[in-house]
């Protein structure tokens, strides 16, 4: 656990947050990926915790760390040399939006150097993930950032033209047709009217002399005028 969390995280593939903390969830996956080490449970791990060597490690709610780290991590300045090509590994459904769209994440998306780590950390999400190329030379002239940790490379966004990997298959561009077809549908129509607007019904009108087409109400002016001529007569 001491190796694994305080000297060499990324050698299993985990990237630590910016406390330094590994969620128990994420290191149970790196143990059981190692030969022989696919019995252990949070409950082995709660023994260590509750043991003699509790105070090498520190831990809350879902997450853990040891009090003593042998490890950096560096997320303000940019990686300057990078490998031409980095691979990330995505679930199967993610595929065609990665290649149309490219990559994105409010949270770091883990890369490797080698494509069997970016498999390996892949699995963790989907048994068959896949492999995708990153360019990095064209990606870093147009400013997206890289950090390294040891083999693997942090970044938060990969355009599209930046990617390459095997085509999208028929049945899964089917699929995404499908979703954007209902999401167009979800979205409401915007009304044609303003708020407080409504629609003027002539039928419904209470006055009589505007559903006359062609008459004109007359006036009081109009009135007193035939009763003054019919005087004069």
């Amino acid at each position: 656990m001491v190796y694994v969390l305080g000297h060499r995280p990324e050698e299993f593939g985990l990237v630590p947050d910016t406390d330094g903390f590994i969620s128990f969830k994420e290191f149970l996956w790196a143990i059981h990926e190692e030969p022989g080490w696919g019995y252990v449970r949070q409950g082995h791990i709660n023994e260590v915790l509750m043991g003699k060597e509790r105070s090498l490690f520190q831990w809350e709610d879902d997450r853990i760390k040891t009090t003593e780290k042998r490890w950096c991590l560096d997320l303000e300045n940019p990686s300057q040399s990078l490998p031409k090509i980095l691979y990330v590994a995505v679930r199967r459904r993610a595929h065609p939006h990665a290649m149309e769209k490219g990559l994105g994440s409010d949270k770091y998306m883990v890369l490797s150097c080698e494509p069997e780590m970016a498999l390996r950390i892949g699995r963790r999400r989907d048994q068959k993930p896949v492999l995708l190329e990153i360019l990095t030379s064209p990606a870093q002239q147009e400013g997206i950032p890289f950090f390294s940790f040891g083999d693997l490379y942090l970044t938060k966004e990969i355009p599209a033209r930046f990617i390459s990997g095997p085509p999208v298959p028929q049945e899964a561009q089917a699929n995404q047709k499908e979703e954007r077809a209902k999401e167009e549908k979800a979205i409401p129509k915007p009304s044609v009217f303003a708020p407080g607007a409504f629609v003027l019904d002539i039928h419904r009108d209470p006055d009589l002399f505007r559903r006359s087409k062609g008459k004109k109400q007359k006036g009081w002016k109009e009135e007193a005028r035939k009763i003054r001529k019919r005087r004069e007569r």
